[in-house]
């Protein structure tokens, strides 16, 4: 929905009310008992780049509550439209129950807008709406986002102090590239018979005085070109799959792809879906070079082959997941199965997140602090040698 500002004449007096509206079209249908004067639609400032975005997660877990109280979907729905501030809350929950007023089911209305629903939730509710526990596959959905989230600020803050220091330690040799070894450099300038590391400074002090500002923009201008460059998609790709090929850093990478397709499964799963529906759905998840071997796995349980068996073979499992997969499969509780060796992969991937932290945050620290040891230690250097000089 859009808000309206507008101008009317009604009764002989002039008014001025704000309206909501579809469109200015459904805003005049709604003044055809006035005089209209002037009619426009209001308008927010928004910083260039940014804007409104749908509240999801608030939705799924606003919704949940009230299915959980008793409410039928579509009051729901509506509480949560009339509860909404104008803007695009409202405007997504209007639609939403327009086309549910319209007879669609409520997966099918979410589907119509795959910019804010993503597949996956579409699937969830479609699996599950008709059992009647749709609350129950919305919280699912809701828990199982929630952890996504947190393994990826897990990630995050892992990789935030490591930041932190390099960007310090650059700023350190800059400081003393560009200010400390100049001035040294200085002292010595009128010296003869100086020692290497004095006419290293000497020379780089020269270059610093001459073309300071051309060094100063050549390196901002060549550090924003890396920037840009790795932030497209052909390099972010290559860069990737440079990374992927240390051992380490691969495996932690499969038991991560590994987790959230099983985990998705099992969601899917527990809704109701059929296992090769789920899979396929779960798939999607799954890098471009997997998606071929999940497309032979697929094929082969299509054909009667058993899943925990078909997976292995196509490189889709791990040896307990195989095992765990065997045993859901002889109980019928693969779902839990499947939840379970999502759980059993986070927890090694836990693991190694914090032995990351435990181990590289020391080890660049010694990086960086050798590097400025040794800038420092090339400052002082040529003084020794000189005190020794002279004292010879």
């Amino acid at each position: 929905m859009r808000e309206f500002d507008a101008r009317i004449v009604r009764q002989g007096q002039l008014h001025s009310l704000r309206l909501q509206a579809v469109d200015i079209d459904d805003a005049r249908r709604q003044l055809q008992d006035a005089q209209v004067v002037s009619l426009r639609q209001r308008t927010s400032f928004q910083w260039p780049g940014r804007r409104a975005r749908f509240a999801l997660n608030l939705f799924i877990q606003e919704l949940v509550v009230l299915l959980d109280a008793g409410l039928v979907l579509v009051e729901s729905v509506e509480t949560l439209r009339d509860k909404a501030a104008p803007g695009v809350n409202r405007q997504v929950l209007s639609e939403l129950l327009e086309s549910m007023y319209q007879g669609n089911a409520f997966s099918r209305a979410m589907q119509a807008k795959p910019e804010i629903f993503p597949t996956l939730l579409v699937a969830t509710a479609a699996s599950s709406e008709h059992s009647g526990q749709l609350s129950v596959a919305l919280r699912r959905y809701h828990h199982f986002e929630a952890h996504l989230e947190t393994v990826k600020k897990r990630v995050s803050s892992a990789l935030m102090y490591p930041l932190v220091v390099l960007g310090v330690g650059a700023v350190i040799l800059l400081f003393l590239l560009f200010f400390v070894i100049p001035r040294f450099a200085s002292v010595f300038d009128a010296m003869s018979d100086l020692p290497a590391t004095a006419r290293f400074m000497v020379w780089w002090g020269g270059r610093v005085e001459q073309q300071g500002g051309l060094l100063m923009g050549g390196l901002a201008v060549l550090v924003t070109s890396l920037v840009l460059l790795a932030r497209t998609e052909a390099v972010k790709r290559r860069l990737g799959a440079w990374l992927w090929k240390i051992p380490s850093l691969g495996a932690q990478r499969t038991l991560f792809i590994l987790a959230r397709f099983y985990r998705t499964a099992g969601m899917l799963l527990m809704g109701g879906m059929p296992a090769v529906s789920a899979l396929e759905m779960a798939g999607a998840l799954l890098p471009t070079e997997r998606q071929g071997d999940l497309g032979r796995s697929l094929s082969d349980i299509r054909a009667g082959q058993p899943l925990s068996t078909t997976l292995a073979r196509h490189r889709l499992t791990t040896p307990v997941a195989e095992r765990l997969l065997r045993v859901g499969e002889q109980s019928g509780e693969l779902a839990a199965m499947c939840e379970r060796i999502a759980q059993f992969h986070d927890e090694a991937l836990e693991r190694a997140i914090e032995l990351f932290s435990k181990v590289f945050e020391p080890l660049l620290m010694l990086v960086v602090g050798g590097l400025i040891g040794l800038i420092v230690f090339l400052l002082y250097m040529p003084i020794f040698e000189l005190a020794g000089s002279i004292q010879g």
